[in-house]
């Protein structure tokens, strides 16, 4: 279930009250007269079942609540009501499987902004796994893996293509470009102070490493991998499955691709380095286009699921006894 609290301007209280309870999937509504005062109107909360928000929160859009008053909407964990019961059996589909389009929308504008935070964890990602591939510790990819905050600005080019809007695409992608980009530069001038340091060397880059060679050799599998993983990620992010997102840090080699191809830059090794930012746009393209055909699936299939609905009404839930 979510939780909608507005703020709506007094003489558009019954408007939205009577949105609310026309709407298959509310329960709780709860109207408080006067009491807000910035901005000045009525409070108007309920609970909705979460296959009906995206609809119920656009509709409320529309009506301009947003720009004259305030929608705000949280994830309920628990709710110990028959009438909530109620409300998810006669809302349309399953929740699992509806998309709050508003709240990806800004949870991905939030994760693709270029900000001095985003771009030390990406450098630190990266020079993390600079030491992965000049000490050939698979540990230590895995672990700057996880670090990588590039899944943020890559889910909201996906997003931004499938809702059409394209500034959100240039400010993810320029969260991605350029983020990248300063972490590479960091990295090069990390590995040459490694260098000087006397822990790194350039028979370290020249050498066999069987356990992280494949960061610098892409092939079709890279790519495959890359698509599956745009899937889950994707999928991830729609159901806040947090937990799936991690996964999908660790999977892709997009952080130690850009980190071995700043440290065989700064060794002059150019086939490593090739090989290396190939191997970074394989997987950012494959990730990018797993993210938006995912999505573009989601919201077909959610338009079918309500088309059904509106033809083939659920009937209506039956309190117990």
């Amino acid at each position: 279930m979510l939780h909608l609290r507005l703020i709506v301007p007094a003489d558009r209280t019954d408007e939205v009250t009577g949105l609310l309870e026309r709407t298959v999937g509310t329960t709780h509504l709860v109207v408080l007269p006067g009491v807000a005062r910035n901005p000045a109107g009525d409070v108007v909360m309920c609970d909705v079942a979460r296959e009906a928000g995206d609809e119920l929160i656009g509709t409320l859009r529309r009506l301009g609540i947003d720009e004259h008053g305030s929608i705000t909407v949280e994830n309920l964990d628990l709710t110990l009501s028959a009438s909530a019961d109620r409300a998810e059996e006669e809302a349309p589909g399953e929740g699992a499987d509806a998309v709050l389009w508003e709240e990806l929308t800004d949870v991905t504008h939030e994760d693709s902004t270029f900000s001095i935070t985003y771009v030390s964890f990406l450098a630190v990602a990266t020079m993390l796994a600079a030491c992965g591939v000049m000490l050939d510790n698979a540990i230590l990819i895995v672990g700057a893996m996880a670090v990588g905050p590039e899944f943020g600005p890559l889910a909201g080019i996906s997003t931004a293509l499938v809702q059409r809007a394209p500034r959100l695409v240039w400010r993810s992608l320029w969260a991605l470009v350029g983020g990248f980009a300063a972490a590479m530069v960091l990295t090069a001038g990390f590995a040459w102070l490694m260098d000087v340091l006397g822990l790194f060397d350039a028979a370290m880059i020249e050498a066999d490493r069987p356990n992280t060679a494949f960061v610098w050799q892409p092939d079709w599998m890279s790519f495959v991998v890359a698509f599956l993983a745009g899937i889950a990620g994707t999928l991830s992010l729609t159901s806040a499955k947090s937990g799936a997102l991690i996964g999908v840090a660790i999977s892709v080699t997009t952080v130690p691709a850009a980190a071995n191809a700043a440290v065989a830059f700064s060794y002059s090794d150019y086939s490593q380095m090739t090989g290396s930012i190939q191997q970074l746009l394989a997987n950012l393209g494959g990730i990018v286009l797993a993210g938006t055909l995912t999505l573009l699936v989601q919201k077909g299939l959610w338009v079918v699921t309500l088309r059904h609905q509106r033809t083939h009404p659920k009937p209506p839930a039956h309190a117990d006894a």
